[in-house]
């Protein structure tokens, strides 16, 4: 019996050294309380890691369920999802779930998506992009012709080739400075830095391989993933289409189903989860954190806190004057875009949607000077449609009414309510765009509409922005805070902190910060995590 307990103890004590704790250092790691602010997936992830490792772990969250914005609302009666909708690099989850002993298809029901997305724009333009690359430079080429469609073939390479290059120093890894970054892909590899164009446009770029403007607009819509404008947002964020080309998956139930799933794995390993609970305050005591202070004045002691909350609301104060220093305050013109989306359940006719459907408008330019220079929603706006019943067929499980999620951009305006008259226009150009492409809708009653102050509602100090920093400028990516502070014992996740926007980055940074902490704690000093495998995109899908 003793021999067995010896090997045992022999297992424990190799684990935690693969999971780079000293030995000798089980009790300083175990005998931690953490307390993660927020169930958005960010903190969803971090949750799970800790308590995995056996930490003693609480989650608040101020909402009634997990998933932040990952959330579903209820339209006529049915459940909407009414986030994100894309899921991509499912192997992110896949691999936070192995690590804790689990298995994600035991988990969530995932089914591959044969169409990336549809995209229309005047009567009779039509383009699908597939999850088979051969078939996408096809439809290019019967859309566009040749010169396209082998423009096409270029920048699905270049995108592969930014993605390559990106992956292993700055997403993998703590956020860097770019001469960090420099170091890290090391003297071989800055040949390979500077051809991914880190001082040029998005916009600028594709113009290198497309001459069709209808192609410029569908790929430049990527930097929307991040709630950019393809205008100002590097050309790095071409990347987006590479990941988003390796594979799109349903998940059943919608990514809402994704984030319950992690909170009951989380809750299997240990943690406790207590929803409706507002968090006033991060106490602070001899420099470090202490705990926190719910709104009720309720105190809960911690060792460590892992904010999972948009950076602008530690800037802002609402989390203490202490925590308002490891960050700074996020001006309303770096902010992010926002978005009005109206989830419905309606009978759709007259156009041909699949899952994923893209309506563009037909001035891209006025539109992101509309939403980035006047600050106002704009007078033609480019439409997506999430036809929630629908896969690669255009037609709807349910056979009549069926469940939609419409979305429009907007500026990050969310500190006054829109004016009932903006959304009714908002509403008419909205149905305007789709009607140009043939698509009526006759909803039924109780539908949900939710604007840039609905988001900063229920996203406090963002001001509805929905992605934190915008991606503007080859700097943007490196004003993202990581995942440890200035203030001992904070940790931040999120998709407003490295490596950035979007569920498998937001997952991401609750991975590094898991890391970080456990590290830290682990050896009682600060250390470099280990590099954990990460990846890009993978958000609300924005026109």
């Amino acid at each position: 019996m003793s021999f067995v307990v010896v090997i045992q103890k022999c297992q424990i004590r190799l684990t935690l050294v693969k999971r780079g704790f000293r030995e000798g250092s089980v009790a300083a790691v175990t005998d931690r309380k953490v307390v993660v602010i927020g169930a958005g997936i960010g903190g969803l992830a971090a949750a799970l890691r800790l308590a995995h490792a056996g930490l003693d772990v609480t989650v608040l969250e101020r909402g009634a369920r997990p998933g932040g914005k990952m959330r579903s609302v209820s339209a006529a009666g049915r459940t909407v999802e009414a986030g994100p909708t894309v899921f991509t690099m499912r192997w992110v989850f896949d691999e936070l779930f192995s690590e804790c002993g689990a298995d994600l298809e035991a988990s969530v029901a995932l089914t591959p998506a044969r169409v990336l997305a549809r995209h229309a724009w005047d009567p009779g333009e039509q383009l699908d992009l597939f999850a088979d690359h051969e078939a996408s430079v096809e439809a290019v080429r019967a859309f566009a012709g040749p010169r396209e469609a082998d423009g096409f073939r270029r920048f699905s390479a270049r995108a592969a080739e930014v993605y390559r290059t990106l992956e292993g120093p700055f997403i993998r890894g703590a956020r860097p400075s770019p001469v960090e970054l420099a170091r890290r892909v090391g003297f071989s590899g800055l040949g390979d830095l500077w051809r991914i164009q880190p001082f040029a446009t998005l916009w600028g770029a594709l113009g290198e391989y497309f001459g069709d403007p209808r192609l410029r607009q569908l790929f430049g819509r990527y930097a929307t993933y991040c709630g950019a404008s393809p205008f100002e947002a590097p050309a790095t964020l071409m990347l987006v289409a590479h990941v988003e080309a390796e594979g799109v998956w349903s998940i059943e139930g919608g990514l809402s189903r994704l984030a319950g799933a992690c909170a009951e794995l989380a809750e299997a390993r240990g943690a406790r989860f207590r929803y409706c609970a507002e968090v006033e305050r991060i106490i602070v005591e001899g420099g470090a954190v202490a705990g926190v202070e719910l709104a009720n004045g309720e105190r809960i002691a911690a060792d460590a806190v892992v904010a999972n909350a948009d950076v602008g609301a530690l800037g802002a104060g609402l989390f203490g004057p202490e925590a308002a220093r490891v960050t700074q305050r996020l001006a309303p013109a770096e902010r992010s875009l926002s978005a009005v989306t109206t989830c419905m359940v309606a009978r759709a006719e007259g156009f041909p949607l699949l899952r994923h459907t893209v309506f563009f408008s037909r001035d891209y330019a006025a539109e992101f000077a509309d939403l980035r220079r006047h600050r106002r929603l704009p007078a033609d706006p480019t439409v997506y449609v999430c036809a929630q019943d629908r896969g690669d067929e255009p037609v709807p499980s349910t056979g009549g009414s069926e469940r939609l999620l419409c979305l429009v951009n907007a500026p990050a305006i969310g500190d006054r309510p829109l004016d009932p008259s903006e959304l009714r226009i908002c509403e008419t150009t909205m149905r305007q765009r789709l009607e140009a492409s043939g698509l009526t809708l006759a909803e039924e009653p109780g539908s949900v509409t939710t604007d840039p102050a609905g988001f900063a509602g229920l996203f406090p100090a963002t001001g509805g922005a929905l992605y934190g920093r915008a991606s503007h400028g080859w700097m943007a990516s490196f004003k993202r805070p990581g995942s440890r502070t200035r203030l001992q014992g904070l940790y931040l996740a999120g998709g407003s902190v490295h490596p950035g926007p979007g569920v498998p980055m937001a997952a991401q940074s609750g991975r590094l910060a898991a890391e970080s902490l456990m590290a830290d704690h682990g050896s009682r000093r600060a250390s470099t995590p280990r590099s954990v495998r990460a990846a890009m995109s993978g958000g609300m899908s924005t026109p």
